[in-house]
C-alpha cells in the first residue's frame, strides 16, 4: 500500500449515517464496489493496526462497551458511493472513520459524553496510525448525518442548536475544519413531520459558517418509494444520497483550495 497523502472523514450521526440499506427484488440496487485506492477504513477499536479498503457495511465491527456501540444493526451506507465520488473529483484517497450510533439524539452528544468522548478517540488514533505511516493527512472534516430521533421528540429549536453547536466546537477545537451535513429526509408515516428539522438544518449551514450543506436527497425518497420503514431506506437511496454529498463535498473542497492558491 504506497499512500501518500489522504483526507480524514469522520462518518457521524444517527442510523442514516450508520446505514441501514437493504437490497430486495423490488429494490436490487447494491452498494457500488469502491474504486481502487478511492479510500480505505481505520478501524479504530477492531483493527487499529492497519488501513483496509472500504466496504459495505461501513464500520460494522466498530462497536466500543461504554461508547459508541451500534451492535449489529449497519446494514449498507452512504460512505462507499460518498468515498467514490469524492475520489474521482479531488483524486486524493479518502481514510474513513466510523462514529455513528443509530436512534442517538444531540444532547447525547455532548462534549464529554459518551459518543463525543468515543469519536475524538478513535479520530485520535487514526491521526496517530496515519502519522506513523508517514501519511500525510491533507484535510481533516466529518460528514453528519443526524436529526430524525430529536425531530420526533419536537426538539427542533435552540436546545438543538446549543447541543449541535457544543459538539462542534469541540470537533473543531480537536481540529476538524469542516463539518459537511446530510439533510433528514421525511417520516415515512403519518402523525409526524420533519419538515421543522429540515429547516433548522438548512438554517444552521446558513448560519454557522464552518458547516455546509452537501446533500437534501433523503427528502425526495418517501415520494420515489425508497423507504424501507418509516426512518431508514433502501441501499439505492443511500447511494444516490452518498453520491451527491460526495460530489459537492468535493466541489466545496477544490473550490476553497483554488481560492487558497490564488
Amino acid at each position: 500500500m504506497s499512500i501518500k497523502s489522504v483526507d480524514l472523514f469522520m462518518f457521524m450521526g444517527q442510523s442514516n449515517m450508520a446505514g441501514r440499506g437493504i437490497v430486495t427484488v423490488e429494490r436490487p440496487e447494491a452498494a457500488p464496489e469502491l474504486l481502487p485506492n478511492a479510500g480505505y477504513e481505520y478501524r479504530a477499536v477492531s483493527a487499529p493496526g492497519e488501513l483496509i479498503p472500504i466496504s459495505e457495511p461501513f464500520g460494522r465491527r466498530e462497536n466500543r462497551r461504554g461508547g459508541i456501540d451500534d451492535g449489529d444493526m449497519k446494514t449498507g451506507s452512504m460512505v462507499t458511493a460518498f468515498v467514490n465520488a469524492y475520489y474521482t473529483r479531488t483524486g486524493t484517497p479518502v481514510v474513513g472513520v466510523s462514529a455513528s450510533k443509530g436512534g442517538s439524539v444531540i444532547s447525547q452528544w455532548r462534549p464529554g459524553g459518551a459518543y463525543l468522548t468515543d469519536a475524538i478517540r478513535r479520530m485520535d488514533s487514526a491521526l496517530e496510525f496515519l502519522r506513523g505511516s508517514k501519511i500525510t493527512v491533507r484535510h481533516r472534516f466529518m460528514l453528519w448525518c443526524q436529526g430524525e430521533s430529536d425531530a420526533d421528540t419536537g426538539n427542533a429549536g435552540a436546545a438543538y442548536v446549543r447541543d449541535l453547536t457544543l459538539m462542534l466546537d469541540d470537533m473543531f477545537s480537536h481540529g476538524i475544519e469542516r463539518c459537511f451535513l446530510v439533510q433528514i429526509g421525511r417520516f415515512n408515516g403519518a402523525g409526524r413531520t420533519y419538515a421543522p428539522m429540515r429547516a433548522l438544518q438548512d438554517r444552521i449551514a446558513a448560519e454557522n459558517e464552518r458547516v455546509t450543506m452537501v446533500s437534501r436527497l433523503f427528502e425526495k425518497m418517501k415520494e420515489r418509494g425508497l423507504m424501507k420503514d418509516p426512518f431508514h431506506y433502501f441501499q439505492q437511496a443511500y447511494n444516490e444520497v452518498g453520491r451527491d454529498a460526495g460530489e459537492n463535498t468535493a466541489k466545496f473542497v477544490l473550490a476553497h483550495e483554488s481560492a487558497a492558491d490564488g
